[in-house]
C-alpha cells in the first residue's frame, strides 16, 4: 500500500541524529524522496561531518526509497538557498520542509554569554527562516507560474518556548520565536497553497538526556514514551496532502497529541479614559483572578 506522502520530495534539517533522523526515515517510508540534510556537528555546535546524513541517506535507499545527503550550514543564507535548490535539481520539486537541526548551550541567565546566546538563536530561529525564505520564494513562483503548490512546512518549537524553561533562556527565547514565525508564515503562504504548522516534541536525544534524564527511565509498561520515532508519524501527517490546517503548533509525546492554545486574549476591563496609575493594581488583579493560570515553567 502506498505510503501518505507518495511522490512528494521533502527536506529534513538536522536529520543525521534523533527526531530529524526518525523524520526523514518515515517519511521516505510513506514514500517521500528526502534531502537529508545534517552539518554533523557535536551536540554543542562544534565540528562538522556529512557522516550522519550520509548514514540516513543510506538506509533510506537500503529500503528501496530515493534521498541525498546535504551538509548545508542551514542559517547561512547562501547555503539554505543551495539546499532548496538541491531538492528542486536532484528531484525535480519540493513540496515539504521540516525544520529541525538545532543545539543547546544551556546557562542560567546570569551565566549566559553573548556568544552562546547568539549561537542559539542563529541556529533555532535564523536556521528556520533561512530555509522557510527560500522554499517560499519557490512556492510564491510556482503559483505566479500556474502551478499551485500543495506544500507543507513543518517547523520545531518546544515546550520550552511555550512555557518556558529555567537555565534555558536562549533556546526558550529562540523556540518562542519559532512559534510566532509559524503564525506569521501560515498567514503569508496560504495563498500560495502552503500550510505552515509546528511540533513542540518530547523525546530522547542528545538534547534531552541531560535536562530530563529521570523521564528517560525504561518504562514499566513496555512503552517507550521518549522513544524519538513516536514523533515522526505526526510530522508524516502534517507533511501530507490530508493535512488542511494550517497556523497550529501540536505537542507530541508518546502516544499524547495535544494541541496547543498559546496566547488568547483573555478577561477585560476598560474605561472611556485613560487609567490612572493608582487604579492598575485592582483591575489587574481582578482579571489574574478571572484568567486561567499559566502553565508551570520547566524546572521551576
Amino acid at each position: 500500500m502506498a505510503g501518505i506522502l507518495e511522490g512528494r520530495v521533502a527536506i529534513v534539517t538536522g536529520a543525521g541524529r534523533g527526531l530529524g533522523r526518525e523524520h526523514a526515515l518515515e517519511l521516505a517510508r510513506q514514500g517521500a524522496a528526502v534531502v537529508v540534510n545534517d552539518l554533523g556537528t557535536t551536540l554543542d555546535g562544534a565540528g562538522v561531518s556529512v557522516g550522519p546524513a550520509q548514514e540516513v541517506v543510506d538506509i533510506i535507499r537500503a529500503s528501496g526509497g530515493e534521498a541525498v545527503a546535504n551538509g548545508a550550514d542551514i542559517a547561512d543564507f547562501a547555503q539554505a538557498a543551495a539546499l532548496v535548490d538541491q531538492a528542486i535539481s536532484a528531484f525535480g520539486r519540493l513540496d515539504i520542509l521540516v525544520n529541525n537541526a538545532g543545539f543547546v548551550r544551556d546557562r542560567m541567565l546570569v551565566n549566559a554569554g553573548e556568544d552562546e546566546w547568539d549561537a542559539v538563536i542563529r541556529v533555532h530561529l535564523k536556521g528556520h527562516f533561512a530555509p522557510l525564505r527560500h522554499a517560499s520564494a519557490y512556492w510564491r513562483a510556482e503559483a505566479k507560474e500556474g502551478r499551485q503548490p500543495l506544500a507543507r512546512v513543518v517547523n520545531t518549537s518546544s515546550g520550552a518556548g511555550l512555557q518556558g524553561s529555567i537555565g534555558q533562556a536562549a533556546y526558550s527565547a529562540a523556540k518562542g520565536g519559532i512559534a510566532s514565525l509559524t503564525l506569521v508564515a501560515a498567514a503569508e503562504l496560504g495563498r500560495y497553497g502552503v500550510a505552515v504548522n509546528a511540533i513542540a516534541p518530547s523525546a530522547r536525544t542528545r538534547m534531552t538526556e541531560g535536562p530530563f534524564a529521570d523521564a528517560m527511565a525504561a518504562p514499566e509498561d513496555g512503552f517507550d514514551r521518549m522513544d524519538p520515532a513516536n514523533v515522526s508519524p505526526v510530522v508524516a501527517w502534517l507533511a501530507s496532502a490530508d493535512c488542511t490546517i494550517s497556523g497550529r503548533v501540536i505537542e507530541v509525546e508518546g502516544g499524547r497529541i495535544c494541541l496547543e492554545e498559546g496566547w488568547r486574549h483573555g478577561p477585560v476591563r476598560e474605561l472611556d479614559r485613560r487609567w490612572s496609575a493608582a487604579e492598575v493594581g485592582d483591575a489587574v488583579r481582578a482579571l489574574v483572578a478571572e484568567s486561567v493560570d499559566p502553565e508551570p515553567v520547566y524546572g521551576a
